[in-house]
């Protein structure tokens, strides 16, 4: 029992399997290395202790945990938890591990929400316990991974008796002193946690052997006497302890009572089971190598010395009887599978791993892990299957958006702007629907847009065609009425020629807007700004014709002068050609520059696709526009300088207000046509045309109508004479009632 002593001179040890924590290992280490003595550890892998210049003479039986870190993100993937709390160790493995798992947190877009370093050393019921285990409460994270020494866990383990921690689902290494400890509480914090284990094989027999062991089969090992006391209330038969009755002959450790599962092979007790099957596969070596030279047997160490087993432990490989391969070579044992053993607390106060699924390092992420979520058992509060995350997910129609300050997994959901989707959850951008489509409500999905145009089938497209047939048949009218008439004054005066021109000439004004209607093609397309353009022209140079004509012979006074030359000559009839020829021009060089052409506005109206005309130049557009416009205008000033001669068979007035509702309605089209798209922008067109051409239809020859029609008996050179008589008023001088019929 002394240090150092041994006075059993029969039986020297060659190995030592011992080490549940790092610093006894390393401590252990320092003072076997006096010795030579190899130690071969069972505890949880550090790579503190695989330095061979401060420790050659330790081995490590757990392989290394390099992958623990991926397979802890793969689960947190799984389930769709990208808000975690960390728990670490306070020491160089633990900050390993922090450093590892960030790493792999940040690759895969999860958020730390919370570290906590756990101290190695600590007072027993610190005042920190409290500070501690309420920041686990009012953490925002769902889902806690904890990783570290038996001895770091302290803080939680104790913690635990007076805060119990459940609504939390814990993921740790495998820890199985702290899942299935004694203590009830205990069970409940960690009930539904998960566990990281290496992968363990099945090593045939053991069940049977814990269900048939007693004290019996092993009477030097006082231990199984002191279980079978403590567990049964009974001493195996023939043991001198009479305080308790002898067990039954069925006393098994399968039965025994409390909250220990000693059924289950823990991850210690399988690192040291291939322990002591590697330092007796490397005694067996060393036995055959001796006997392989003759070497004579040595009757202390017939095994040989401790130091003679480092260079056969170091290349030491088998396969065990569970399957798996064993080496103590660090670089041949990287740990590339783990059991993933979900924590279950029963009302008994027994506290259980059991195994849920696994998980494959050399696969892609996210393709080795293979999880019964059936079989997983949730923390108390939770009916399904946990959520920790910093915001809720935006769904389809939204997108994420980053808020600043804050970690990336915590965002703002907003709605898709328009003409944009996302159809899945927690887009990061929208995605622009095509010209052809347009987003529904949701902003779900695209929906192909209706292609549409002015239609005659349409009410506003119906009732525009109905009114431009009507106006045509009504100045088709207007001019049978004055071809009937032909030969009274009213019709004969101010040049009754320019008048059939003029209604002649309103004909195609109102049918052309025909053109704007039903869906465009490349002749329509040209037709209309052409036809439009050169009819208006010569429906407004014949008006202006008209009003020279008055004017010229009103200001006829002396026989022979210039103006009555002009007048007989029949001067003002070639204003309607010459003006004609200036617009026609301009529609050949627009024609032949850049005509218009069919073209689809898809965005003037949600969900259709309306097909227009595209004017091509739209320089030449409003050359042939502005050139109509002026010529409109400057009739409109010709005809107001007129209006104040005698009116017994003038119609400058007439033809001064149809030249003013003429240029009010254009006027009043440009800027309505530049605020409207699509079908109603043609139909403002449609409109101003048939308004224009029936201001200049109504304002010229709708008197002259109802004089004809109502009012015959003034329609004559008596009645115009007796009704000049009666109001005073005479002709200018040098007229006569023959020379004002002939203008």
């Amino acid at each position: 029992m002394l240090p150092n002593y041994q006075c059993q001179t029969r039986s020297k040890p060659v190995a030592i399997i011992a080490g549940t924590e790092s610093a006894f290992s390393a401590q252990m280490g320092t003072l076997l290395e006096l010795y030579k003595m190899p130690q071969v550890t069972y505890g949880p892998f550090d790579p503190m202790l695989s330095d061979e210049d401060q420790f050659p003479s330790l081995y490590q039986m757990a392989p290394k945990d390099s992958s623990l870190a991926q397979g802890m993100v793969s689960l947190l993937l799984h389930f769709g938890w990208t808000w975690v709390a960390l728990f670490t160790s306070d020491d160089l493995k633990g900050e390993q591990f922090l450093r590892d798992l960030k790493a792999e947190l940040v690759k895969n877009g999860i958020c730390v929400a919370l570290t906590e370093k756990l101290p190695d050393t600590k007072t027993m019921y610190g005042p920190s316990d409290i500070t501690f285990m309420s920041r686990i409460r009012v953490s925002s994270a769902n889902v806690h991974i904890l990783h570290g020494e038996a001895g770091s866990l302290i803080t939680v383990d104790l913690a635990a008796e007076f805060f119990l921690t459940t609504g939390k689902v814990w993921i740790m290494a495998a820890k199985w002193n702290v899942v299935t400890s004694e203590m009830d509480h205990m069970l409940h914090s960690f009930h539904g946690s998960f566990s990281f284990s290496p992968h363990k094989g099945v090593i045939p027999g053991f069940q049977h052997f814990l269900k048939t062991v007693d004290p019996s089969h092993y009477p030097e090992d006082f231990y199984f006497s002191k279980l079978w006391a403590y567990s049964f209330d009974c001493s195996p038969a023939g043991s001198i302890c009479k305080k308790y009755g002898v067990c039954q002959p069925n006393t098994s450790l399968e039965f025994m009572p409390g909250n220990m599962d000693i059924m289950t092979l823990s991850d210690s007790s399988y690192f040291i089971y291939n322990a002591v099957h590697a330092v007796a596969h490397v005694l067996h070596d060393i036995l055959l190598e001796k006997i392989e030279k003759g070497s004579p047997e040595n009757a202390d160490q017939p095994g040989g010395h401790p130091w003679q087993l480092h260079r056969f432990l170091k290349k030491i490989q088998f396969i065990n009887s569970a399957g798996d391969h064993i080496s103590l070579d660090e670089k041949s044992k990287q740990m590339a599978q783990y059991d993933i053993h979900n924590a279950v607390n029963f009302p008994a106060g027994l506290g259980l791993l059991v195994k849920v699924g696994e998980f494959v390092s050399k696969h892609p992420l996210g393709q080795g892990l293979v999880i019964n979520e059936e079989m997983v058992e949730w923390p108390i509060g939770f009916t399904e299957t946990p959520r920790s995350v910093c915001s809720q997910s935006c769904g389809p129609g939204f997108r994420k958006v980053p808020q600043e300050g804050r970690p990336v997994c915590c965002f703002a959901c907003v709605f898709c702007p328009e003409g944009h989707i996302s159809n899945q959850t927690d887009a990061e951008q929208c995605i622009q629907c095509p010209a052809h489509e347009y987003p529904n409500s949701e902003r779900t999905r695209c929906l192909p847009k209706v292609v549409t145009f002015l239609a005659f089938e349409d009410a506003l497209g119906m009732a525009l065609a109905c009114t431009a047939l009507c106006l045509s048949a009504l100045t088709a009218a207007v001019l049978g009425v004055f071809v009937r008439h032909q030969h009274t004054p009213i019709v004969k005066a101010n040049n009754r020629a320019l008048s059939y021109i003029l209604l002649l000439s309103l004909l195609p004004c109102f049918l052309c807007s025909l053109l704007f209607i039903g869906r465009p093609n490349t002749a329509t397309c040209i037709l209309q700004e052409t036809i439009f353009g050169l009819v208006f022209t010569v429906a407004v140079s014949t008006v202006l014709a008209k009003t020279l004509t008055v004017i010229l012979a009103f200001k006829v006074t002396v026989p022979g002068r210039r103006m009555r030359r002009l007048l007989v000559s029949g001067a003002p009839n070639y204003i309607i050609p010459s003006c004609s020829l200036i617009q026609l021009t301009l529609c050949g060089v627009w024609l032949g520059t850049s005509p218009p052409f069919v073209d689809s506005d898809t965005h003037s109206e949600h969900g259709h696709i309306i097909i227009t005309c595209n004017k091509g130049s739209v320089t030449a557009f409003y050359c042939g526009l502005g050139y109509l416009g002026s010529l409109a205008l400057g009739t409109f000033t010709v005809a107001f300088l007129a209006r104040n001669l005698p009116d017994t068979f003038n119609e400058a007035k007439f033809l001064t207000f149809s030249m003013l509702v003429f240029c009010s309605v254009w006027l009043t089209f440009l800027p309505v046509h530049h605020s409207t798209k699509g079908r109603v922008m043609v139909a403002v067109e449609v409109f101003s045309i048939l308004a224009s051409s029936a201001g200049l239809l109504g304002c010229i020859f709708a008197p002259k109508c109802y004089i004809i029609l109502i009012r015959p008996d003034e329609n004559s050179f008596k009645g115009l004479k007796d009704k000049r008589g009666s109001k005073g008023s005479r002709h200018p001088k040098g007229l006569s009632h023959k020379s004002l019929s002939h203008f």
